[in-house]
């Protein structure tokens, strides 16, 4: 028996997505990076909030660098719930100094620093006699920052502000560019000419220009920037969709629902809209991609995320200066973060450009 061939335009479209292995690889790459994103907490060696533990006696450390590292309990403790740690992580850390060595006398736990190499004891009840316990070699797989912060962690929590920035200015960009692109090319007229206007000004205004002084007008933050960027991305859906419903509203379908009977609303939400979101896909994935790259550009200048949040444009202008000073990694490593997520999201939608092409 012949097997089922596909028997719909979108199970096509998934079965020739499915044999392109760059648009799968780029798939799960950009999956794992929502899992890291959502459980960056989770997973980073340091779950502090911000992954702000600094430890300045090891800053600017090769990847790979380890030490022993003394924790020392925190007096005052503040209740936490496990969804507080997950979304913000812990509040109440221990301070952690690094030591060369350590030995224990009488009653009191003498260790060597490893800043200055002098010795300083503590007392054994500190730590409830079980000093050991609070003793522990601590690897930093990615090295440190300037601030001898985990260069890991902080590139793991940085992840949630790149990508759920995408996912908020996309939405944003939808939510303001689909009616009013559909209003316009389905109405047409003086209505039509009037948001083109508004569109072609929008337009003309250099992308990082307009988005800065909205950041400045709304202030500096994590919430402001997505606003922001998704604000200056809702002209190239707007223009998309316009394009697609001045073509598709000529259909015998749409002629038919008009006779029908049925609303300007119905007819354009329920007839057109489900048949263009092939190319309202395909523009998603490319504003996914320039969201990131503009957070990051925004980071960089200063505007974005504020610290000690991370971000990848941030770690990139604190640590850019490291690379004629034999420290690239500090600098390319976010980098490297930062172009391998753009290049996902930019090869699928290059990959769902082809598979959603109804004329191939």
């Amino acid at each position: 028996m012949s097997s089922k061939k596909p028997n719909s335009l979108w199970q096509l479209a998934i079965q020739k997505f499915k044999q392109s292995k760059i648009g799968l690889s780029s798939f799960w790459f950009i999956i794992f990076c929502g899992l890291i994103a959502v459980f960056c907490y989770v997973i980073a060696p340091d779950n502090s909030n911000s992954a702000n533990q600094m430890h300045l006696e090891i800053h600017s450390k090769a990847p790979g660098f380890s030490v022993l590292m003394l924790s020392i309990p925190s007096k005052s403790k503040e209740k936490q719930s496990w969804f507080s740690v997950f979304v913000d992580g812990k509040k109440n850390v221990s301070t952690e100094i690094s030591i060369k060595s350590y030995a224990i006398k009488e009653h009191q736990l003498e260790v060597l620093k490893y800043s200055d190499g002098l010795s300083k004891a503590y007392p054994l009840s500190l730590f409830k006699n079980q000093p050991k316990k609070y003793i522990q070699q601590k690897t930093f797989w990615f090295g440190t920052d300037k601030y001898g912060r985990d260069l890991l962690s902080r590139l793991l929590i940085g992840a949630r502000i790149s990508f759920f920035i995408g996912f908020i200015a996309v939405f944003i960009s939808l939510l303001i560019g689909i009616p009013i692109g559909a209003i316009a090319g389905y109405f047409g007229g003086k209505i039509d000419n009037f948001i083109m206007w508004i569109i072609n000004i929008t337009w003309s205004i250099p992308t990082l220009l307009l988005v800065i002084a909205i950041t400045l007008a709304l202030g500096k933050g994590f919430w402001q920037v997505f606003i922001a960027v998704g604000l200056t991305m809702w002209v190239e859906v707007a223009r998309v969709v316009r394009g697609q419903v001045i073509t598709t509203k000529q259909q015998q379908y749409v002629e038919a629902a008009k006779a029908l009977g049925f609303s300007d609303f119905r007819i354009i939400f329920k007839h057109i809209l489900p048949n263009i979101l092939a190319p309202i896909i395909v523009i998603s994935a490319a504003n996914f991609a320039a969201a990131i790259l503009i957070e990051s550009g925004l980071s960089f200048l200063g505007i974005g995320a504020q610290p000690p949040t991370p971000s990848w444009g941030a770690m990139i202008k604190n640590h850019y200066n490291y690379i004629i000073l034999g420290k690239p990694f500090l600098a390319l490593i976010p980098g490297l973060a930062i172009m391998s997520l753009v290049m996902a999201f930019m090869l699928i939608g290059n990959t769902l450009r082809d598979a959603l092409d109804v004329k191939s």
